[in-house]
């Protein structure tokens, strides 16, 4: 058994915990660390910066790179502290009752870094088929960052035959998980004295009604589905995060803006969603509208959009990953992440399993515990006896 006291991974834990990658600031300190780590074992390494030249994707091979092979994923950034109530310092890991507490130990530099801490020994053992990197940024503001890597792919000679992504499951084989698609709604109204409220257009009153239909269209996609009782919540969900309008008691607002996302399953098109609700803005309160003023109405804007995954729990790289977590059993997850980027994107067939729990992600005092870290690093050396030749 695995000596979950003193788990081999742990320093390159502290390590990377200790470097601030909130998605705010840049993780190119990260990255190269990692670059120059896995170049020293002789691993193809290449980056793939954003626009600002301050963030980067790293995607770096070990063992024969002429033949498809397995890619490890992981995202390298974090969500912020500010404003959560710490108990320790979050970018130091503090081991405390067979817990690791720090930004980013369960979501998800734990994987990744049991993912560095072990490439020695696949090299050492020599690797017959080779292993993949890919390590991203700006996965917690909508996955924005691995989509240079993802596009990358169509141009590589060759491109791994599938990807694990090491997310939170605590070690559990997920197969799917459910698309998002984040909108920004205006409404454009008409000010006008409050005295004279008629002959203005409220736009946080037309917002309003807009947040009621779509609290309806969530009440019947509760109800009458479709639904897969696979994921935790079995049902496409509708979801107002944010309403900004008005500026003062006597004055009727003339603008209000709305965030708001679906969360739907893989079978259900967001684009037939979306529909839904703008053919109502567009039919039944635009009219209204443009009655006292031709100027008012709505305009979308897309923030995000995220594909659903669905691999078959037949496909090759399920298979693999129950072995190597040594379980039988598969399950689906509300949360999004990169992995229907790579499947959906790049053709790649993917598989999430991960130490941690999502339970613990983006809380103050986030934490994992030894027993999954030492889990996942029995995982990476059963990988081992899959690609090596010793």
């Amino acid at each position: 058994m695995p000596d979950t006291a003193t788990p081999a991974s742990l320093d390159m834990i502290r390590r990377l915990v200790g470097f601030n990658t909130v998605s705010s600031e840049s993780n190119l300190e990260l990255i190269e660390f990692a670059r120059d780590y896995l170049a020293g074992l002789g691993a193809e390494c290449r980056l793939f910066p954003d626009a600002s030249g301050t963030k980067a994707n790293l995607y770096a091979t070990i063992g024969p790179p002429d033949r498809p092979g397995i890619m490890l994923s992981g995202h390298t950034d974090v969500v912020p502290v500010e404003g959560q109530d710490w108990h320790t310092d979050p970018f130091e890991v503090v081991e405390t009752e067979g817990r690791l507490y720090g930004r980013g130990t369960a979501d998800m530099k734990s994987f990744i870094a049991v993912a560095l801490a072990l490439a020695p020994e696949f090299v050492e053992r020599g690797l017959e088929t080779p292993v993949h990197f890919a390590l991203s940024h700006d996965e917690e503001v909508g996955c924005v960052g691995v989509r240079s890597l993802v596009s990358a792919f169509a141009h590589m000679p060759v491109k791994p035959a599938m990807c694990i992504v090491g997310e939170p499951t605590g070690m559990r084989v997920v197969t799917a998980h459910k698309g998002k698609l984040a909108m920004e709604t205006k409404v454009h109204g008409l000010e006008c004295h409050s005295s004279l409220a008629p002959s203005g257009v409220n736009a946080v009153e037309y917002a309003a009604e807009l947040v009621a239909f779509m609290k309806g269209m969530a009440r019947r996609l509760a109800a009458e589905g479709p639904t897969d009782d696979a994921f935790d919540v079995p049902f496409t969900t509708v979801h107002v995060g944010r309403m900004d309008g008005g500026r003062t008691l006597n004055i009727v607002p003339g603008d209000c803006r709305l965030e708001w996302e679906f969360r739907h399953l893989p079978v259900q098109d967001s684009e037939s969603l979306l529909a839904e609700i703008t053919a109502f803005a567009k039919d039944r309160l635009e009219p209204e509208m443009q009655a006292v003023d031709a100027g008012t109405g709505f305009s979308w804007k897309e923030i995000s959009y995220l594909p659903g995954l669905d691999t078959d729990p037949g496909e090759a790289v399920v298979t693999l990953v129950k072995e190597l977590a040594g379980r039988n059993d598969h399950s689906k997850v509300a949360f999004g992440t990169e992995a229907g980027l790579f499947s959906g994107r790049a053709g790649i067939p993917t598989a999430i399993c991960g130490p941690g729990s999502i339970d613990q992600a983006h809380k103050p005092n986030e934490f994992i515990t030894l027993d999954q870290v030492a889990a996942c690093e029995a995982f990476m050396r059963r990988l081992m006896d899959r690609v090596c030749a010793r």
